[in-house]
């Protein structure tokens, strides 16, 4: 279960996003610190003398070269180049032992499927999310009252990087109520605010025990709409069993944020999303946008307001405070998105008419935490992980 490496490791990756602190409006977390039992997710445990060598040829990326302690974004994919699962992936070389997140919801089913492919190799694939559980820490930079982190086991994930001028931009409609967003000396920009977060593996056995443990300690136990909700402004999807097989990992931005690797071997589907990089013309991309209502369910279709047709899906949505807005990630075609215009943006309309629906909600587009290519065949991806942003 351990992850190796040196106690408390950082990331320096994080992917800057421009939002409103809404999401602390309500009594429920928000971008507190504090720490989340991740009931939406389980573990994968894949282990054996050919573990490595195994998931090289069935995942996205390029888990061979991960080092003990280092935490990768992966996916896995129909032969059709369709996404059936996104994990966070960590491994322990001297136990040959890979380890891979994901939504808990399709643990079974991708452990058995995986299964399916070991063949002769001397590697075995077993759902352990019953045994493990998994706790998120989250630390608003700044906040003497974060969780403590160090633990040899704690596996850091990009940060999420939350700048003031959205924030500001929304305050008219009633966003952006947080002591986290302090008062600028001048001008009508709040400060920006960054957010750490981490994966701490524990034994299904102790997590009660945990857990009251870093209550004890001072730790505020957020709930799991606090993770969900960093999950979407942080712009990485994440498959549930509601989203399965609709994405080609490019739909979904994977290879903006380090869930594609063009230069590694074969995986199911790679011939189908290689051609989606170098040879077609990419028609889809993920957005981030904000609705009023209950969050919808991944898979939901959003609509073209005027057509009424479908556009696209909901990739991740996220409830806002109260309740009453979300955040979600959604995918679509491209020429059905509107321009990043938002209510409060220097010159634009207080109210801008409605280009996309989820259910009968207006969407508002918000801007991503990274930017998006021209929807062209661009150069070969490399292979290092992108640097920072909006820091």
């Amino acid at each position: 279960m351990g992850a190796g490496g040196e106690a408390g490791a950082s990331d320096s990756r994080s992917y800057a996003i421009d939002a409103t602190d809404a999401v602390d409006a309500g009594e429920d977390g928000g971008f507190r610190s504090g720490a989340v039992v991740l009931r939406e997710y389980g573990l994968l445990k894949v282990h054996g003398a050919d573990a490595a060598t195994f998931l090289q040829a069935q995942l996205t990326s390029d888990v061979a070269a991960l080092a003990d302690g280092e935490v990768r974004l992966a996916g896995y994919c129909s032969v059709k180049g369709r996404l059936t699962a996104s994990f966070w992936v960590w491994r322990d070389t001297a136990a040959q032992t890979f380890w891979l997140a994901c939504s808990r919801d399709i643990a079974a089913p991708i452990a058995k499927r995986l299964s399916m492919f070991v063949l002769r190799a001397k590697a075995k694939v077993e759902d352990a999310s019953e045994a493990v559980a998994l706790l998120g820490l989250l630390r608003v930079e700044g906040d003497e009252r974060a969780p403590p982190t160090g633990s040899a086991s704690d596996l850091a994930l990009p940060a999420v990087v939350v700048s003031g001028p959205l924030a500001a931009a929304l305050r008219p409609a009633g966003l952006g109520k947080t002591a986290h967003f302090a008062a600028p000396a001048t001008g009508d920009a709040a400060a920006p605010v960054r957010i750490h977060r981490a994966l701490r593996p524990v034994a299904a056995a102790t997590l009660e025990e945990t857990v009251q443990g870093l209550a004890r300690a001072g730790t505020s136990v957020l709930p799991m709409s606090a993770w969900r909700r960093l999950e979407v402004l942080s712009g990485i999807a994440r498959i549930e069993a509601g989203n399965q097989e609709l994405f080609v990992p490019q739909m979904v931005n994977f290879e903006l944020v380090d869930g594609v690797n063009f230069r590694k071997g074969c995986y199911p589907g790679q011939e189908v999303v290689a051609r989606s990089q170098y040879l077609g013309k990419l028609k889809r991309r993920m957005f981030l946008g904000l609705g009023a209502g209950e969050p919808p369910s991944s898979g939901s279709d959003v609509h073209g307001a005027d057509s009424g047709e479908p556009v696209g899906q909901v990739v991740l949505a996220a409830p806002l405070g109260d309740g009453s807005r979300f955040v979600a990630l959604f995918e679509s075609v491209i020429s059905a998105v509107p321009p990043e215009t938002y209510v409060g943006q220097a010159g634009a309309p207080d109210e801008p008419a409605p280009a996309l629906l989820i259910g009968p909600s207006p969407i508002t587009r918000l801007p991503l935490p990274y930017p998006l290519p021209s929807p062209t065949p661009g150069p070969a991806a490399p292979a290092a992980r992108a640097p920072d942003v909006g820091t």
